[in-house]
């Protein structure tokens, strides 16, 4: 939660400490203005709950296949994802929906923080 409330009042602290002279915060603070800048400081995606299970799994596949090349070790660590049963796949659904709530969140925050960014009145 420490996350959202900085997050939340970040513009409002940058706007309120801009030293006397500067005539605006972007320069002060590098506050992102151009659209790519922005892009980079885009939350990260929700990741999926295989992708979770690929992350585990993929050094245990290169150890058992140290001669397979990249994709081959995604392939069977798809093969193995498709032999899990729900069972299996129940901690990595939560750390999946665990992300996405993560994800939500961030994004709320960053697109109020888009939405009253100094860069707007440029």
């Amino acid at each position: 939660m420490k996350l959202f409330v900085t997050a939340l009042f970040l513009p409002l602290v940058m706007a309120s400490t801009v030293p006397a002279g500067s005539d605006s915060v972007q320069s002060t603070f590098g506050t992102p203005c151009t659209p790519k800048d922005a892009a980079l400081m885009a939350p990260r995606r929700a990741m999926s709950a295989y992708m979770f299970f690929s992350r585990e799994w993929r050094d245990a596949v290169r150890a058992e296949n140290p001669d397979a090349p990249f994709g081959e070790i995604g392939k069977l660590i798809g093969v193995k994802w498709k032999e899990l049963d729900d069972e299996g796949r129940k901690p990595y659904m939560e750390l999946a929906t665990k992300d996405k709530t993560r994800a939500e969140e961030e994004k709320r925050v960053y697109e109020l923080q888009k939405s009253a960014s100094v860069c707007d009145d440029e």
